[in-house]
């Protein structure tokens, strides 16, 4: 099986080279997310995401020539990470495009492996655009974070070791950004077990691979917004849209909201760490309505290099999803006792109240009226519920 220079072969090539640098995840049976839901986690991996794979095997097969010159190399932050690491090792100099608001956390691990970083744009395309430029000058190699055949076959080891692992596998899936790391994994099971689904999961609000399928072509998305950086990409790869186009089974996406319950999730009943787009994949499963029921299915957590300054943000919203946390917005009658009878109401259903605010600000027709913002820890969407229709029941309008 070969696709352009992309055959069986080069995979196993690529998982030899790779020995020396990175290390073979475990793949989790998660009982605790429900039946038949295995993980395999890439957020552990060297660097904290799966891209040192194709980093290094792309790297390491530099002439001696290419070497001398360095590289250069555009990122939202964990492909930065392998290619400096690789160049570390290699003793290759490195100078690697990223975002302006790249998570800082990725910008210092980048720099702490000896690369040089520029910030440049608002997204990872624009950073791209700008380390061209730069490239047109300096005429270092460039190392593509997904469209380029040595990167895809180092990225496809994955596949390889969740079969080696999981052979009866029935489903995998796999987020997608530029579509390197799908491309990867999708050529080498179809080509050793073509009866495995494989299911690409892009954030909705950056599916330009979904769309570009879709379309007949490749697509360019005016804007992408996800706190899934590691995906935030507008425009697909050439060779990863034509391997995803002939292997991949289907392409589902998930919303903000059920990332963050993914993340959640991962992170109270698994214990695992993960970003944004190392979690889309089990969001899939738990979001994506595919039928899963008596089939084996693979989340790909891709990576676990969460800024620390959004964690708490993402588990807010996250709780909120999954019902663990209500908002109470109640428009309350400036009187005597109705803040008492409405957190009464609250605390006899068994919601656990976390703050209180007064909005002064009034509806247009009443003079004496104000919003009470509640937050409250619920037990589930359907306590949550409860507690609504109650408040409700009792003469109280929410908002």
């Amino acid at each position: 099986m070969t696709d352009g220079k992309l055959t069986v072969d080069s995979f196993y090539e690529a998982a030899s080279r790779l020995k020396s640098i990175a290390r073979k995840t475990d793949l989790i049976e998660a009982q605790n997310l429900g039946e038949n839901i295995y993980l395999k986690t890439e957020n552990l991996q060297v660097t904290g995401s799966f891209k040192i794979r194709g980093a290094y095997n792309k790297i390491s097969k530099l002439t001696e020539e290419e070497q001398k010159r360095g590289v250069v190399a555009t990122s939202a932050g964990n492909h930065a990470q392998g290619v400096a690491l690789s160049c570390k090792k290699l003793g290759i100099p490195a100078t690697i495009f990223m975002p302006e608001q790249a998570p800082l956390s990725k910008v210092e691990a980048t720099r702490a492996f000896g690369a040089e970083v520029i910030l440049k744009g608002d997204s990872y395309d624009d950073a791209y655009i700008a380390s061209k430029e730069y490239n047109n000058t300096y005429n270092k190699t460039f190392i593509h974070p997904f469209n380029d055949v040595d990167v895809i076959a180092g990225q496809g080891t994955i596949g390889l070791e969740i079969l080696e692992d999981l052979p009866d596998a029935d489903y995998v899936f796999v987020p997608i950004g530029g579509g390197g790391l799908i491309s990867g994994v999708s050529f080498i099971i179809k080509a050793l077990k073509p009866d495995t689904k494989i299911i690409g999961v892009e954030a909705a609000n950056a599916a330009s691979m979904k769309n570009s399928i879709e379309g007949g072509e490749i697509i360019n998305l005016s804007k992408v917004n996800t706190f899934a950086d590691g995906i935030a990409v507008k425009t697909p790869g050439s060779i990863t849209y034509e391997i995803v186009r002939k292997y991949v089974d289907d392409i589902v996406t998930v919303t903000e909201d059920e990332i963050a319950s993914a993340l959640l999730m991962l992170l109270e009943k698994q214990k695992l760490v993960c970003e944004g787009s190392g979690a889309v994949a089990f969001a899939a499963i738990k979001y994506g309505n595919i039928d899963l029921k008596g089939k084996k299915a693979v989340a790909l957590l891709s990576g676990g290099n969460i800024d620390v300054n959004i964690l708490s943000k993402i588990i807010e919203r996250g709780l909120i999803k999954t019902g663990r946390k209500a908002i109470l917005n109640i428009e309350l009658r400036d009187k005597p006792g109705e803040l008492s009878k409405a957190t009464k109401i609250i605390a006899d259903l068994g919601g656990n109240i976390t703050e209180v605010k007064y909005n002064p600000a009034k509806k247009s027709n009443e003079m004496f009226s104000f919003l009470l913002n509640i937050s409250c820890e619920t037990r589930n969407s359907q306590h949550a519920e409860e507690i609504r229709e109650k408040l409700k029941s009792c003469g109280f309008d929410l908002d």
